[in-house]
């Protein structure tokens, strides 16, 4: 079952967009931080939405990471850490579970001091198991632990959506 369009996606983007800039209108540079594959898309669409609402340098990079098995490989961050040192975060995933994911996807960052780290999402569900605070949030679902939310974003716009099944 679809749950978001592409233009309810769209929609979304725009609108955290317009949060993040609203909570970080006064620095230089944000740094988007893509958690593996779908959260760098994700990380990328808001990249280009906030770039045409700011000034503001928007630097991308990536967490690599085993959400099964967090533990059992490194976990790290594209960039060097004397990069993000004193600047602003923005952990980025496509869907927000138990809040694993995105406790692990910070480990990188215990090796230097940010300014601040803050999470955004397209899609949020209610089970956390970590003490985890999403700061940007497309869409909240009350879900049951046996749906699946699949977040799509491909190349053409067209064919974005999010999935319940």
């Amino acid at each position: 079952m679809q749950i978001l369009t592409n233009r309810q996606v769209e929609q979304k983007i725009k609108r955290l967009s317009y949060e993040i800039l609203e909570n970080n209108y006064q620095e230089k540079e944000i740094i988007l931080a893509g958690i593996n594959n779908n959260g760098l898309n994700f990380a990328k669409l808001l990249e280009n939405q906030l770039s045409k609402l700011s000034e503001i340098k928007f630097t991308l990079t990536r967490v690599l990471l085993n959400p099964a098995k967090p533990l059992d490989s490194e976990i790290s961050l594209e960039l060097p850490a004397k990069d993000v040192k004193n600047k602003v975060i923005i952990i980025v995933d496509d869907v927000a579970n138990t809040g694993r994911t995105l406790f692990y996807a910070t480990k990188p960052l215990f090796n230097t001091l940010p300014k601040k780290i803050e999470i955004a999402v397209l899609v949020e569900r209610h089970h956390k198991s970590f003490p985890m605070k999403v700061d940007y949030v497309g869409l909240s679902l009350a879900t049951t632990l046996k749906e699946n939310i699949d977040v799509q974003i491909p190349k053409k716009k067209t064919d974005w959506g999010v999935f319940m099944s």
